[in-house]
């Protein structure tokens, strides 16, 4: 089968090896599309692994079933999470599932930019999904997506009447502008430097888009709220300049929801004096669980949250470097898609 192997940034091969053998308990899933993720743009993180094959957004069929795997037949159209919990350990019993030793296995195999992906047995287990009649593969991409924003926002607090502020209008920015509704928020404003993402956040329900580039943010945050502030800032962007900036931009007993990385070593500058005064939250939130999958596949499948035009670039296997530079550029480029 052919795979897109990641050697290092702007070093994405197409090289072939043997279709994964599987065991009992497994399942072979042939990949008919997997999203572009934006840790799969972190050179820092990518290198790390290297040489690898990227991918852990797949969706496809059914081609292979292990012994005792019940619930499935072949043929059938699936989601596929490449990280799933224990259920049993002392951080999964507080809700950490993300913390879990389990979880932070990888459970597919090679990894979703190839033809066929093995998925582990516990994932089988705990996070395939069957795909609803209506929803397409494409659309599937972003069930994973979904899920991680579901999650941030769960931890984050958001609660009905809420005013949020989401900075960073990427793909990550407009799930968290629908989520956000949907949770009961009563003002949203999203900010980014790019007029085409700042008219798709008003699109997907935003009362406000601002360029800080040459909008006054936090005057008008103050405006739109009166003058209370956000209650939730959601922070997208992997910046620790930004995350800095996001702090000041909370109301009194507001939260923080740091939702990119930085790369290790790298430290955010915070003001302790205003952040004990007030009473703020700074708050971190990783991947998702298997609560979180079903969730998203049940927002999606009906039509609550509205994904056409996320996805606005499709590449095949040879083409992954291509995509990856695209997709880093940002600009008017938002959910780029891997169709093997």
């Amino acid at each position: 089968m052919r795979v897109a192997r990641y050697h290092g940034w702007g070093d994405v091969r197409l090289e072939h090896m043997e279709v994964p053998e599987i065991g009992p308990g497994e399942m072979l899933v042939q990949v008919r599309a997997c999203g572009l993720c934006g840790s799969d743009l972190m050179k820092w993180y990518a290198d790390s692994k290297a040489p690898t094959v990227l991918g852990h957004e797949p969706v496809g069929f059914v081609s292979q079933l292990g012994a005792g795997v019940g619930g499935f037949t072949l043929g059938d159209r699936v989601f596929v999470h490449h990280h799933v919990p224990c259920f049993a350990c002392h951080y999964c019993r507080r809700g950490n599932y993300s913390c879990c030793a389990t979880f932070k296995e990888n459970g597919i195999y090679p990894g979703g930019f190839s033809e066929y992906i093995r998925v582990a047995a516990a994932n089988v287990a705990l996070d395939v999904l069957s795909l609803p009649e209506g929803v397409g593969f494409e659309e599937a991409t972003l069930i994973e997506p979904v899920a991680c924003a579901i999650r941030g926002i769960k931890r984050a607090g958001v609660q009905r009447g809420d005013s949020v502020l989401i900075i960073g209008a990427g793909v990550s920015g407009l799930l968290f502008t629908q989520l956000c509704r949907s949770w009961g928020a009563e003002l949203v404003v999203v900010t980014d430097l790019v007029d085409f993402r700042l008219q798709r956040a008003l699109a997907a329900g935003a009362d406000a888009a601002l360029n800080p580039g040459t909008d006054d943010v936090a005057a008008e945050v103050q405006r739109l709220s009166g003058r209370v502030g956000s209650d939730v800032v959601i922070v997208t962007v992997g910046s620790s300049e930004v995350m800095a900036q996001a702090l000041p931009l909370a109301a009194k007993g507001g939260t923080v929801l740091l939702y990119a990385p930085l790369p290790p070593g790298q430290t955010l500058p915070v003001e302790v004096c205003d952040l004990l005064f007030s009473e703020k939250n700074l708050v971190t939130t990783y991947s998702c669980a298997p609560d979180d999958t079903r969730a998203a596949v049940d927002f999606i499948a009906s039509g609550t949250l509205k994904t056409e035009g996320l996805v606005t670039r499709r590449f095949g296997l040879e083409e992954v470097g291509e995509a990856m530079r695209l997709a880093a550029e940002g600009g008017e480029s938002l959910k780029v898609v891997i169709v093997p």
